[in-house]
């Protein structure tokens, strides 16, 4: 699958959080639960958008890879018809519904994955009032004031919600902010990756969060204002942290991958996970750990500011100054 997900085999040693890893599989249920009589709990899953090829991807995840025994995708609703059936064929899900609604007393866990966030949160809302555990693809919306009324409903509601960035909620992320916890002070971070600031799919929201949000994991939720700058095609931008600190994003054309670096007094380095490659992937487990036992792996705050971020960007690009980060 063309997809972001596989992005630490796609990407080599171009990488910015992987190096090239020999792969060890991850048994989900010795993980979820610490003896060996108890076994994933069976769930069925229903996704809302099949324009992404992600949707297949999941029904290959789930149905044919089996990944998560138990659990499957059975169910997808499809921006156009043709949409839904494609995502069918590749990922082995038995139904199409012809509204959302329609899997309402048919799931047990959603997976809402459209290409532009604008679409994303409005469907989700009679499941998570039916208390139906919900995972939103990134960007989780499109605007921090529609993504704050959305959370406080699910928190009201006691539904576990979460989106993020599968790029963010890896093990190279979380091995990396590891070292970095016993790295010196570093004042300065360049951070490299694709984006379109024109995308059609929201501009820089699209693939943005890939570049946003694992400098936030590393560095914590703390940046304050942004700045686009733009050259025709090539285009970067400055965030500035709360502890002063300044990441410069670039914003690639030419490549698929990331790559990040930063200053120390021994001078530049770049970032690189020691972690061996599992599988499945960090992001596909803290989403079923969420489904199955409603933790959520990343707090509401979190992925508000991870918006924050995208929409000050969105705004810097029209307006070409520093663009303050919503709180």
């Amino acid at each position: 699958m063309d997809s972001r997900r596989s992005f630490t085999k796609k990407i080599g040693s171009l990488a910015a959080m992987s190096v090239i890893p020999v792969a060890t599989p991850l048994n989900i249920s010795a993980m979820l639960y610490p003896t060996k009589n108890n076994a994933l709990k069976p769930m069925t899953i229903g996704i809302i958008g099949a324009e992404n090829s992600h949707t297949a991807g999941y029904g290959k995840l789930f149905n044919a890879d089996k990944a998560f025994p138990g659990m499957s995708v059975k169910y997808v609703w499809g921006e156009t018809e043709e949409f839904a059936r494609t995502a069918m064929e590749k990922g082995s899900i038995p139904h199409m519904v012809k509204d959302p609604n329609d899997m309402l007393g048919k799931i047990d866990a959603l997976i809402v994955d459209h290409r532009h966030g604008k679409y994303h949160l409005e469907p989700a809302i009679p499941f998570i009032k039916a208390g139906i555990p919900t995972f939103i693809d990134k960007p989780f919306c499109y605007r921090v004031s529609e993504g704050k009324k959305f959370l406080a409903l699910a928190e009201k509601l006691g539904t576990p919600v979460t989106s993020y960035s599968s790029i963010a909620q890896s093990y190279e992320t979380f091995n990396i902010k590891k070292q970095l916890a016993g790295m010196e002070k570093i004042n300065q971070v360049v951070r490299y990756g694709p984006a379109k600031l024109n995308s059609e799919y929201g501009g820089i929201f699209f693939y943005g969060a890939h570049l946003v949000q694992p400098l936030l994991y590393m560095f914590g939720d703390h940046v304050e204002k942004v700045q686009v700058q733009q050259n025709g095609e090539n285009s970067s931008a400055s965030l500035i942290f709360r502890d002063g600190m300044l990441a410069t994003l670039i914003f690639t054309t030419k490549k698929y991958g990331w790559e990040t670096y930063v200053e120390t007094h021994n001078g530049i380095v770049q970032l690189k996970s020691t972690e061996p490659e599992r599988t499945p992937g960090k992001n596909y487990v803290d989403m079923v750990t969420m489904f199955q036992t409603g933790v959520e792996p990343r707090s509401h705050s979190s992925i508000i500011h991870g918006v924050a971020v995208l929409e000050a960007l969105e705004k810097s690009v029209a307006s070409g100054q520093w663009e303050k980060v919503q709180s």
